[in-house]
């Protein structure tokens, strides 16, 4: 079970603007569970969003007037017969807060309002919040199109308060028999493994500044330089310093292990080491030695926690496993040892 503070700094360092002054007071609080720990974040970003503004953009209505305004559609006018009462259907730009961005916040905040088990003192800010936002319509939440949005200058300052949107609405919320809005009390592992994922690079990247961190994409080793049909391979953290390079591949799922029913033994995931075995192989192609490979898991309640250490072909693999249900320090130095590995 991961604790409900730790969820917040695996955020902070997956989106560094939670590391700002405004957020900072979240560190010293407990939390009961992760409804009210969203709520908090979102208190925090809301606010900071209304002192630089609400976003606003040109959106486009449609509306059978007698006062003219913008474009006239002659062919829904003639069609609607609105030409007997001495009105047209026109089309007209308006500059409005009730944008797609806006509109998710605040459907957001009134879930979590209505449906989420948080306290007294949250549920007050978010309703104090949600007053701001009376001009602006509420979504249904599953009809929400997250990929459809493109940050820019004038909205980049959502990205953060998008992302707990889209963690609360696609990862903690359903509906119930009646059609009733309920909260799960966990995020679902596919929400989990993305953000496990982020959290990572970001650790390193902010924790180890001396190393080279990114997500890298590695060139297939071919002989002829033919790589028609080849899948592109893209590594969760690689990490370089000097002549050493080591690859990370992050694993957020329910089991660790799998099971051979025949001779009812364990082993490590067939599908998992294959894959980082393909990524050190092509990456060192020169056989070096110079580059290892790990595969990180997330500690489930499995009997077998993975700690090991191979050597395969001259490159090193290692297997080891983070604990996110430990105090912060534990996992500090959990993390410690994976770099070490470098």
């Amino acid at each position: 079970m991961i604790k409900v503070k730790n969820i917040y700094y695996m955020l902070a360092y997956a989106y560094q603007s939670l590391n700002e002054a405004s957020f900072k007071n979240i560190q010293t609080e407990e939390f009961e569970n992760l409804h009210d720990l969203m709520a908090a974040i979102l208190i925090r970003g809301v606010s900071n969003q209304l002192k630089r503004g609400l976003h606003k953009d040109y959106l486009v209505y449609t509306e059978t007037t007698g006062n003219l305004r913008g474009k006239i559609d002659i062919t829904n006018s003639v069609r609607q017969n609105t030409l007997m009462t001495r009105r047209m259907v026109c089309h007209y730009d308006q500059f409005s807060e009730n944008t797609p961005l806006n509109q998710i916040v605040k459907t957001t905040m009134e879930l979590l309002i209505k449906s989420g088990d948080v306290r007294a003192a949250n549920r007050k800010g978010l309703q104090k919040l949600n007053l701001y936002f009376r001009n602006i319509e509420t979504l249904n939440p599953f009809a929400i199109n997250w990929s459809a949005f493109v940050y820019h200058r004038n909205n980049s300052t959502y990205k953060l308060l998008i992302t707990i949107c889209q963690l609360v609405i696609k990862g903690l919320l359903m509906t119930t028999e009646t059609g009733e809005y309920k909260m799960k009390e966990l995020l679902d592992d596919q929400l989990m493994h993305r953000l496990y994922e982020k959290f990572l690079l970001g650790y390193f990247k902010k924790e180890y500044p001396h190393y080279s961190v990114s997500a890298s994409y590695i060139d297939w080793n071919v002989d002829d330089d033919i790589t028609d049909f080849l899948p592109t391979m893209k590594t969760d953290i690689t990490l370089t310093y000097g002549a050493k390079t080591l690859i990370i591949d992050a694993k957020y799922y329910g089991r660790t292990m799998q099971t051979n029913t025949l001779f009812n033994s364990k082993s490590i995931i067939s599908a998992n080491l294959y894959q980082i075995f393909t990524y050190v192989k092509n990456k060192d192609r020169n056989g070096s030695g110079n580059v290892s490979g790990a595969l990180l898991y997330a500690k489930t309640d499995e009997d077998i926690t993975p700690d090991h250490d191979y050597s395969i072909g001259g490159n090193r693999f290692s297997v080891k496993t983070l604990d996110l249900g430990a105090d912060w320090g534990e996992i500090v130095g959990q993390l410690r040892a994976v770099a070490a590995l470098l």
